[in-house]
């Protein structure tokens, strides 16, 4: 995968990652904040800023002149938050690349903020925390995280809490995006077919005002745990869905690689081992997955499954065996290998369309400020 990098004079990085003939292009602008930039009184504040992008500038004042006008373009679009990242895309045909620039440009830089909007959007936030309440499968993330990290930012749920969504102010919201929506902590990617002279000109066009003023910080993240800790939330289903987590390494650490390979060789595919033991053989689940996440100052190895509620003891059991034989066994040549090669060989169909290679860009550079190929991250 080819990808080039260019630094504007305000700072805004602009990655451009070429794919001949493809007919799809994506525009991707990411901001280096999210919820791990928040007090406990704007927790959920980067997700509501998120929402409120959508909701009208001063070029397309209405929200529906912002969705007619993409729809319009046949374009698929949306946005998302992390604990460290804000991002807003949009795929469109490769004719359509400039007028999908010039839109994804004016929502990022000249949100109207409307109160009216806002009062509006509290009650669909509102109701999309109830939504994530009530899919345990979901949840228990949010419970695990407040148990790993307690109160502070990484603790607490992306989305915020009821409470503090119908607190938010415009002030609020101005002031957040004025300490962070900044040139030098801002990305760009397209990727695509395009002619890349002319996209970074235009580039240069609709971010070349974004502010350069300094970006606003955030608190490290404090790890305390001695001992292993439980937290068990009851709510009336069919499954008890369970998650748990090992403390593990930030995003620039060396020994991501290998935890690529131990979370793939647990849980990745219908021959890891946690599938192997937990559905194979127990037939206690439908569903098993292990992964990594990755941060700048945390990062965590996680397990979860659904497991039948009168089993739940023996669900537990079946994994933290898995764990310990990883432990106190030595992983054979040949399982190696056949990790090692099930990573490689899925590595180019996780980038065969424009979205995932800006994605897979933009989360490298706003995280790492740097970017690996697929090769060299192999």
């Amino acid at each position: 995968m080819q990808f080039n990098k260019t630094t504007l004079p305000n700072g805004l990085r602009v990655i451009t990652v070429p794919m001949i003939d493809n007919p799809a292009v994506t525009v991707l602008v990411m901001v280096e904040t999210g919820s791990k930039y928040e007090t406990k009184e704007t927790n959920g504040l980067s997700h509501f800023l998120e929402h409120m992008m959508f909701k009208g500038t001063s070029r397309r004042p209405r929200a529906i002149d912002i969705a007619r006008e993409l729809d319009t373009l046949g374009a698929h679009y949306n946005a998302f938050t992390s604990q460290e990242y804000t991002g807003y895309y949009a795929k469109v045909a490769v004719a359509k690349l400039d007028n999908a620039l010039d839109i994804v440009a004016d929502l990022f830089q000249n949100p109207l903020l409307d109160p009216k909007e806002m009062e509006k959007e509290k009650g669909v936030i509102i109701e999309e925390i109830r939504m994530y309440q009530d899919l345990p499968q979901r949840d228990v993330e949010d419970v695990l995280s407040a148990l790993m990290f307690g109160d502070q930012p990484s603790g607490w749920p992306i989305i915020g809490s009821e409470q503090n969504v119908r607190s938010f102010t415009r002030e609020q919201l101005m002031g957040y995006r004025s300490s962070h929506y900044v040139s030098s902590a801002s990305t760009v990617v397209i990727s695509g077919s395009f002619d890349e002279q002319a996209v970074l000109a235009k580039v240069s066009e609709v971010f070349g005002t974004l502010p350069a003023t300094p970006k606003k910080g955030k608190l490290s993240v404090l790890e305390s745990q001695t001992t292993p800790a439980l937290r068990a939330k009851f709510k009336e289903t069919d499954q008890t869905y369970l998650a748990m987590a090992f403390r593990a390494f930030p995003v620039l650490d060396a020994r991501i690689p290998a935890m690529r390979v131990l979370s793939n060789l647990l849980g990745s595919g219908m021959s890891s081992r946690l599938f192997t033991k937990m559905r194979s053989e127990l037939g206690i689940c439908y569903y098993v997955n292990a992964g990594y996440s990755a941060y700048t100052d945390h990062g965590d190895l996680s397990i979860s499954a659904g497991v039948d509620s009168t089993r739940i003891e023996q669900g537990i059991r079946g994994i933290l065996d898995e764990c310990v034989r990883l432990k106190n066994e030595l992983v054979s040549d040949d399982e190696l290998a056949r990790v090692k090669d099930n990573i490689a060989g899925t590595a180019p169909l996780e980038l065969e369309t424009s979205d995932a290679r800006a994605e897979y860009c933009g989360y490298q550079e706003v995280l790492k400020h740097v970017i690996e190929s697929p090769d060299q991250s192999l």
